[in-house]
């Protein structure tokens, strides 16, 4: 197994389930229009663990991995998704949160590719 392999499985394992809950914690602030994050702070992608992980504490070797650029590009983007259906959500725009929450919608995308591209970093690193 390569160095860090069982840090970067951790970490990943980790990763899939946070983001995981952010569809559940979406729908609540659609729900009541409130939450606890601010748009400001989930479009940031080095404030969560992982996202800190990414930017802080991963190790040169794995940062020079193919992937690690591809799951820090995609973890951006997903942060970015999520901002943009909390913004409506907050802001009292439920019929566009929800649309922007669908099956079809970028966010919907964004969080399967994000969570692909960190399950195949993780089946390549060890």
């Amino acid at each position: 197994m390569v160095a860090g392999t069982s840090d970067l499985a951790q970490q990943i394992q980790r990763a899939v389930g946070a983001h995981g809950m952010w569809k559940t914690r979406l729908k609540d602030a659609i729900a009541s229009g409130r939450s606890e994050f601010t748009v400001e702070m989930v479009t940031r992608d080095d404030r969560c663990d992982f996202g800190r992980w990414l930017h802080t504490e991963a190790d040169p070797t794995m940062k020079a991995s193919p992937h690690y650029q591809k799951v820090r590009e995609l973890h951006a983007a997903f942060h970015r998704q999520a901002a943009a259906v909390l913004a409506h959500a907050v802001a009292g725009r439920q019929a566009e949160a929800r649309a922007a929450l669908d099956l079809r919608s970028p966010f919907a995308a964004a969080s399967a590719q994000l969570t692909q591209a960190m399950m195949e970093w993780r089946r390549t690193a060890g």
